[in-house]
């Protein structure tokens, strides 16, 4: 099979490439590191590019937090009108299949359930509650602080961020293509990716990375909130073996929404830890701060994705992150 990749030379462009290859296919790579011609807006080097092509990943993106609105057109131009960009090339070159990089941050919050009244949405949290350590989201009804669970691929999509924004967007325009063309497409929500070659002290890099830098310096990771956020830590090989499997299984047509994580919860305190225990550094610092955009549990339900595309993360946290971020 011939496979275009968006963002073939990114962090989890580079592994998926690679998977790709080990599965037989023969891969086009589209991206500014390999050419600074191959800008994602370039809809006639994108079209070109597909000729022939039967699937195309998309992976290319502006990543962050995208808390402000300062960048907001930004992101817009780069994740919503490069995804059309793509999309609408496929469609002109009849590429059957797109496999679209989504993103946890789609759920905002993940699941929760109060002890009282069962499973509720969890409300933005307030700036009075979390000045005060209060961390946890409420019942609206009775105030108690929710107990978070797992989130499946039907919850209701609540983006509380700019670039969550783009990725909700960008599942809305993959559903209008594979309509408008009976095209199949794949979104595949990633959850907190971490490995070798991640980028590091960017909104993208995420906490571990963030943490690896500090400990490489000779500095305490700096842990917000209370640490116990709780997060699914994926490793970057196993998110893409995720890919290659949602490029060639055998799927209905329209657009399939599928969690890709790590069967294990775990705390970004926890994660910290291990950090420093793997690169002998300095114990984490908890400060206490926050941001108000920031989720304060988001773990996913995998089982769908073991189920359709017969993928589930196979490494270790614990040997992931020791081999992701070796001592110097």
């Amino acid at each position: 099979m011939k496979v275009v990749v968006t963002g073939s030379a990114g962090f989890i462009g580079r592994p998926t490439v690679v998977a790709l290859e080990r599965a037989g296919h023969e891969v086009r790579g589209f991206d500014r590191a390999g050419d600074p011609a191959d800008t994602i807006v370039d809809r006639s080097r994108l079209s070109a590019r597909m000729g022939g092509c039967e699937a195309v990943v998309h992976l290319a993106a502006k990543v962050g937090l995208g808390v402000g609105v300062d960048d907001l057109d930004d992101y817009a131009w780069h994740n919503d009108y490069g995804t059309a960009v793509v999309l609408r090339a496929a469609a002109a070159q009849r590429v059957p299949r797109i496999v679209f990089a989504s993103s946890m941050v789609v759920y905002g919050e993940g699941a929760y359930a109060c002890p009282r009244h069962g499973p509720v949405r969890a409300p933005a949290r307030t700036v009075p509650d979390l000045a005060q350590g209060r961390f946890d989201p409420r019942c609206l009804t009775c105030g108690s602080p929710l107990v978070p669970g797992l989130v499946r691929e039907d919850a209701p999509l609540d983006p509380r961020n700019t670039y969550a924004a783009t990725k909700v967007h960008g599942e809305h325009l993959l559903a209008s293509w594979a309509r408008e063309t009976g095209g199949l497409g794949v979104a595949l929500r990633f959850h907190n990716v971490y490995g070798p070659g991640m980028p590091r002290d960017t909104p993208y890099a995420g906490v571990a990375a963030l943490f690896a830098s500090a400990l490489a310096r000779g500095q305490p990771p700096r842990v917000f909130e209370d640490g116990r956020q709780r997060r699914n830590f994926v490793h970057v090989r196993d998110v893409a073996a995720a890919v290659a499997a949602a490029t060639d299984t055998e799927l209905p047509a329209g657009v399939t929404a599928l969690n890709i994580g790590s069967p294990s919860v775990t705390t970004v305190g926890a994660v910290a830890r291990a950090l420093s225990t793997a690169l002998s550094g300095p114990e984490p610092v908890v400060t206490g701060e926050y941001r108000l955009g920031d989720v304060r549990h988001i773990t996913a339900d995998c089982r769908a994705a073991e189920q359709v595309l017969g993928w589930r993360a196979a490494m270790d946290l614990a040997q992931g992150m020791a081999t992701s971020f070796p001592r110097a």
